[in-house]
Order: C-alpha cells, then sequence, then structure tokens
C-alpha cells in the first residue's frame, strides 16, 4: 500500500477485529458455564463475525499491496456480575469498534483515499446492524430482569442464530 499511514491503521483495525472474536469467544464460555447454551451461541457467532470482519481488512490490505502484520492479541476478560452485566459490556464494545471505524473513514477522507472509504462504508452499515442487534437482547434481558422463565425462552430464541457469511 502506498500511504503507509492507512496501511498502519488498517492492520491496527485487523488486529481490534481479531480481539473482538477473542473477547466474544470468552464471552461464550463465560454464558456455557452458566448453562445458558444459546447466550454462548450467540456469542460464538459474534466471534465468528468478526473474525470474518477482520479477514475482510486482511484481504483488502493485501489487494493494496500492503503488508499484514499480526500483533499480540491481549487476553480478555473472562468474568461479568451477571448475564446483563456481560451484554451491556458487549454493546459498549461495539460502541467502541464503532469508534475506531469511524475514525478509519475520518483517516482516508484525509489522506484522499477513495477507495479506502469505499471499502470502510460496509464496515459503517455493519456497525449500525451490529449495535442494534445487540441492543435487541439487551432490552429483553432488561424486561427480564435476568431472572425467571423469561431467560430461558430468550436463551432457546438464541440458540437459532447461525454465522452466514455477508454477500461482498
Amino acid at each position: 500500500m502506498s500511504n503507509k499511514v492507512l496501511e498502519k491503521a488498517l492492520n491496527e483495525q485487523l488486529n481490534a477485529e481479531m480481539y473482538s472474536a477473542y473477547l466474544y469467544l470468552s464471552m461464550s464460555a463465560y454464558f456455557s458455564d452458566l448453562g445458558l447454551d444459546g447466550f454462548a451461541n450467540w456469542m460464538r457467532v459474534q466471534a465468528q463475525e468478526e473474525q470474518f470482519h477482520a479477514m475482510k481488512f486482511y484481504d483488502y490490505i493485501n489487494e493494496r499491496g500492503g503488508r499484514v502484520l499480526l500483533s499480540t492479541i491481549e487476553g480478555p476478560k473472562t468474568e461479568w456480575e451477571s448475564p446483563l452485566d456481560c451484554v451491556k459490556a458487549v454493546l459498549e464494545h461495539e460502541k467502541h469498534v464503532t469508534s475506531l471505524v469511524n475514525n478509519l473513514v475520518d483517516l482516508a477522507i484525509t489522506e484522499k483515499d477513495h477507495a479506502t472509504n469505499i471499502f470502510l462504508q460496509w464496515f459503517v452499515t455493519e456497525q449500525v446492524e451490529e449495535e442494534d442487534n445487540v441492543n435487541a437482547v439487551l432490552n429483553k434481558l432488561r424486561l427480564l430482569e435476568g431472572e425467571g422463565n423469561g431467560m430461558f425462552i430468550l436463551d432457546k430464541e438464541l440458540s437459532t442464530r447461525v454465522f452466514n457469511a455477508p454477500a461482498e
């Protein structure tokens, strides 16, 4: 990639996406330990989506003639106070990722790299969807107050989610 500033930033985002996958896999393990297999499935699918996002960055950097540089992935948190606390953490993390994507868009515009700006628009749209999906689960959890038979119904609902790679 001729623009080394953007190449560095894209590599940082690739690594951030890999961390997100790692974090969500840790959350999946947390839910499995609680016996909430549907929540665990939902988080595992989230992890798969983040890996897909990372690979989109990986491929794009390579397509532009850049060099992919992988860095150490920090160990994620492994414990939360409750399922509600964990899903709140997912939303906060997604908001953080949204800010990272928005910063990348700003950088692509500043650097006048129109191809990268266009590439990043997919992620802008994806982040709106990601935050909306997490908010939907969070709102249901808040209504249930994390208790009662409703938790089992929600758990069953979340068990049906599968990963489908988005169309390019």
